[in-house]
């Protein structure tokens, strides 16, 4: 029998673990580190010639108008399901009437931002890291810096701004679309009395409530951009590599998003 055969690899040893242990926070900062040095490269950069009008209104209808029929469709279903399940639960009370100024609230302060920035993330967020990693790979990027044209000016400021602009106007299209839906489902459907559906919504809705709503979809606009821009930009390994600073750009966004609304929430309710 030939000694080599039946003979397993050696399990790693200590130090190979800690190694490795130590690696996953260390590759954290550096990406946080990565993030926070674009976001001040683009802010130094948003205010120098040239603005380059063409590149943010590309930007704007790539990122806005044409997430306009994902962010309606997300924005009527989860009106409807919210209506639907809060008449129920509060036919228990007698407390349907209740049913707008609950839905109404909760959309503005917190669904709306929340599941436009999501909505975004998945169509415009992943093709931002994608685009840009196609270019990274494909050495345009470089292309662009030896004309002389600084890349972060040029594809990544439009993005950004077009980003941050946008998605307020999509958090007050999700929030219209879901009240039709809402009011369709507990009105049209549930037998809810129209007047006092509606009275709800202007007793319940504060304008400080649209303010914060529209405070964190600019927030979560500049987080999706950013985070997408920078994995698409430091991308690295060819096809493959495009393939996984994607992944991550929809991963890290939506995580962010999330943590993002638990601070801002916490810190306007507060004031």
């Amino acid at each position: 029998m030939d000694a080599t055969e039946d003979v397993k690899p050696a399990a790693p040893g200590f130090r190979t673990l800690v190694l490795r242990a130590l690696a996953i926070p260390l590759d954290v900062l550096d990406g946080l580190g990565q993030t926070i040095l674009l976001a001040f490269r683009v802010l130094l950069w948003l205010v120098r010639r040239p603005f380059r009008a063409r590149q943010f209104l590309a930007s704007m209808d790539f990122i806005g108008v044409e997430s306009l029929f994902i962010v309606s469709l997300t924005g009527v279903f989860v009106g409807m399901v919210f209506a639907l399940q809060t008449v129920y639960g509060f036919r228990r009370f007698s407390a349907e009437g209740m049913v707008g100024g609950v839905v109404a609230l909760s959309l503005t302060r917190e669904i709306s931002p929340v599941f436009a920035a999501l909505m975004v993330t998945s169509r415009a967020g992943s093709a931002m890291a994608a685009e840009l990693g196609n270019m990274r790979v494909t050495e345009q990027i470089d292309a662009i810096a030896t004309m002389g044209v600084s890349p972060i000016q040029y594809l990544v400021v439009p993005r950004v701004v077009a980003s941050v602009l946008v998605l307020p106007c999509l958090c007050i299209l999700f929030t219209i679309i879901g009240m039709a839906g809402a009011y369709g489902v507990g009105v049209g459907m549930l037998g809810v009395d129209p007047g006092i559906f509606m009275d709800r919504v202007r007793q319940f809705v504060q304008p400080r409530d649209l303010w914060m709503g529209m405070v964190k979809s600019a927030v979560f606009g500049f987080i999706i951009s950013i985070i997408s821009c920078k994995q698409g930009f430091f991308a690295s390994g060819g096809a493959k590599g495009v393939g996984i600073a994607t992944t991550r750009a929809v991963v890290q966004s939506a995580v962010s998003i999330l943590v993002a609304n638990y601070v801002i929430t916490s810190i306007m309710t507060d004031v």
